[in-house]
């Protein structure tokens, strides 16, 4: 059984001078356009397709890859406003509606909104909603401390900027901390700051202090083996002042950081305690 709206993979069943018909199942042959065809293909093939509705309801194939998929965030641009609702460019030739009733403000033409893309159970109709609060995972997050993540900035408030973390979850960045300028829709990393007791996440663009001195070090070791054809006679046995004066680091800084690269499988060690790279 295929997924309107999502990518599925379907038996060619026939040809026509205007493109191809696949087996969707008790939905019926799905055509394919002419314009859509891979290279090469016979009946029988199993291709992989985009399922969604024409501007006459009717379910149609593609090969094309929209901007947004049933189930997913994206920031998309409003084409037009009309008296049903706004409708944005996914990449297709039918734009994607968003009814009235589901923009969390009105929506101007031209200008651009994080939504979510789903199935409308009556219709079953791609539609779009720019109240995605609604569409993310409310259960408590299982993030680490320092966890990277993928963030889409969303709407900024007086407190910060709102973002999606994984595709899942609300966060934020609180404006003391933005360094750089951010636009609705902007895709870039960041990292858990903390979750609050409320179930809250803060996030930061920037590694911690600490994280950062870590891999610092980390790049430092790593360094110095190359300079020493991949092997080092100081080792977590070396005393303070002899790691000090190598790396200018704690003896405990360097026992944390030789331990995170050994995890990353970068380094390993001889009997003597010697290290020496992979």
């Amino acid at each position: 059984m295929f997924e309107i709206g999502k990518y599925n993979k379907l038996e060619i069943v026939k040809a026509v001078d205007f493109g191809i018909y696949l087996d969707g199942g008790s939905f019926g042959e799905i055509l394919m356009p002419t314009r859509y065809l891979p290279e090469t293909w016979k009946q029988g093939d199993i291709i992989d397709v985009f399922i969604y509705r024409d501007s006459e309801d009717r379910l149609l194939a593609t090969t094309e890859i929209p901007f947004i998929i049933v189930g997913e965030f994206a920031c998309l641009t409003v084409t037009a406003v009309t008296e049903i609702g706004a409708f944005l460019d996914w990449g297709l030739p039918k734009d994607l509606l968003v009814p009235f009733r589901e923009q969390k403000h009105k929506m101007v033409k031209g200008k651009s909104y994080v939504v979510y893309a789903y199935l409308d159970e009556k219709t079953l109709r791609i539609v779009a909603s720019s109240k995605v609060d609604k569409f993310l995972n409310k259960t408590v997050a299982e993030y680490l401390p320092e966890q990277e993540v993928d963030l889409i900035i969303c709407d900024q408030t007086d407190l910060g900027y709102n973002v999606i973390i994984n595709k899942s979850h609300r966060g934020l960045i609180y404006q003391n901390e933005i360094f750089q300028t951010l636009q609705t829709g902007q895709l870039l990393k960041g990292f858990v700051k903390a979750i609050r007791e409320d179930g809250k996440i803060d996030i930061s663009l920037q590694q911690s202090g600490y994280k950062k001195k870590i891999n610092n070090i980390e790049e430092l070791i790593i360094s110095t083996l190359r300079e020493n054809n991949g092997k080092t006679a100081i080792s977590e046995k070396s005393s303070p002042a002899i790691i000090y004066s190598m790396f200018g680091i704690s003896k405990k800084a360097f026992k944390m950081a030789i331990g995170a690269l050994y995890k990353k499988h970068i380094i390993d060690f001889r009997e003597n305690g010697t290290i020496f790279m992979k």
